[in-house]
């Protein structure tokens, strides 16, 4: 059985974004219901040396976005990343799931071959085909991202589980 590229990274951004804005959504509830400042869980982070919740959820959506835009051909659409409420990060979840929405799965035909070239940072430059470029490089990038929100929510008490991060209703 061959998998498809579409098939392999459309509908699990789509899926694993879906649970994102439903842990944000149970956290902005539990910061209510508890009386924490939404600051607090927003700016929340596991280590010093890490980004905060907020920057985690923009990657994430970053990484879904890029990703199914180079797989599909097309321009990465470009985000400020000036998120600073729950209310701005659900926004952005939302932007991104009618992004990658709007992207057909004939898009990525042809894209397993595609060179797709990254360059997290000067002078670092990586190659990858369009396969590798999805398993080795944007799908553990953008679980790397949502796991650490998770993380995050459930260190600081937010009551959430597996079925939560991963979308089950």
């Amino acid at each position: 059985m061959t998998v498809s590229l579409y098939t392999a990274s459309v509908p699990v951004f789509d899926q694993m974004l879906g649970s994102l804005g439903d842990l944000l959504g149970k956290s902005q509830a539990h910061a209510a219901e508890k009386k924490i400042e939404p600051a607090a869980l927003l700016q929340a982070r596991l280590f010093p040396d890490m980004f905060a919740l907020t920057r985690q959820v923009q990657i994430a959506c970053d990484f879904a976005r890029g990703v199914s835009a180079r797989l599909a051909g097309v321009d990465v659409p470009k985000t400020e990343d000036k998120e600073t409420s729950f209310e701005e990060l659900q926004a952005l979840i939302a932007q991104t799931r009618a992004f990658i929405g709007s992207l057909a799965p004939a898009q990525f035909e042809g894209g397993e071959a595609r060179e797709i070239v990254t360059r997290p940072g000067t002078p670092k430059e990586k190659r990858f085909t369009g396969s590798a470029y999805l398993l080795t490089y944007g799908l553990p990038q953008f679980f790397f991202h949502v796991t650490t929100a998770y993380a995050l929510l459930r260190h600081n008490g937010v009551e959430i589980g597996k079925k939560d991060y991963m979308g089950l209703k």
